[in-house]
């Protein structure tokens, strides 16, 4: 047999057990895989945030995909942002 006939054989194989199983106890595997989602966090409002807030209030504030925040004043001209 070939490489193609093999994966064909073990796939059908595959479909065949999970056929045989009876569909409450693939709802069940599949329920005891699923991880427990936890609640969303509240945010927390601190002193210090309004204080970090307005020493920021005069920057540009772009942010990047790796979350950094850019450095240079609100509105400048340059193409370029640096991220801090």
């Amino acid at each position: 047999m070939s490489k193609m006939d093999n994966l064909r054989a073990m796939r059908e194989a595959k479909f065949a057990r999970g056929a045989a199983q009876p569909a409450a106890a693939r709802a069940s595997a599949r329920q005891a895989k699923a991880a427990p989602v936890a609640p969303a966090a509240e945010p927390r409002v601190d002193a210090g945030s309004d204080a970090a807030e307005a020493s920021t209030a005069g920057l540009c504030g772009h942010r990047a995909i790796s979350g950094r925040t850019c450095t240079r004043e609100r509105g400048h001209s340059a193409k370029s942002h640096r991220y801090s």
